[in-house]
């Protein structure tokens, strides 16, 4: 997944290797209250954010790109390991949902990221997410109840799977 030149989509989006100048965006991007409640994800400070992304830079078994939209960074998107098994996940800022971004950025990012299969974890209320993932190819194959969210309160989640 090497290559600094955009990857053109329709639809004005692309997909362009992560720089630094990056991050600023992603981490308000992921304190957005309507996404962490989506996402039943909890946001993190900024220097936890940013030693996490440090990390994710530094890795070179995590696929990672930047999702722009009309030139403008809207959010990321990668694929990493996990319990032996390779997962995609991808967050946008809240003024790019609705508009088919995260569709065509992730249909794109399949192209580069051939390895199957490949799997997707959404809590079951994310139900934009869920059907993103679908148009795309992924198919439930599991639930997973009682993930810890982020206040506390138990979150039931949709495991999602990609096949050759």
């Amino acid at each position: 997944m090497a290559g600094d030149a955009p990857r053109r989509t329709p639809g004005d989006v692309a997909l362009r290797d992560v720089t630094e100048g990056d991050l600023p965006v992603f981490y308000e991007n992921q304190r957005d209250p309507e996404a962490v409640r989506m996402a039943c994800f909890p946001a993190r400070g900024r220097k936890e954010y940013l030693a996490q992304w440090t990390r994710i830079l530094a890795d070179g078994t995590v696929g990672k790109k930047t999702i722009l939209f009309d030139g403008q960074v809207a959010g990321n998107i990668l694929s990493f390991e996990e319990d032996d098994e390779r997962y995609v996940g991808y967050w946008l800022g809240r003024e790019y949902w609705g508009k088919g971004i995260a569709t065509r950025a992730l249909a794109a990012f399949l192209d580069e990221e051939t390895e199957r299969p490949l799997y997707a974890r959404v809590a079951t209320q994310n139900v934009a997410s869920v059907r993103v993932l679908e148009k795309c190819g992924f198919v439930v194959c599991g639930e997973e109840k009682g993930f810890p969210g982020p206040d506390g309160e138990n979150v039931d989640e949709l495991i999602l799977k990609l096949h050759g």
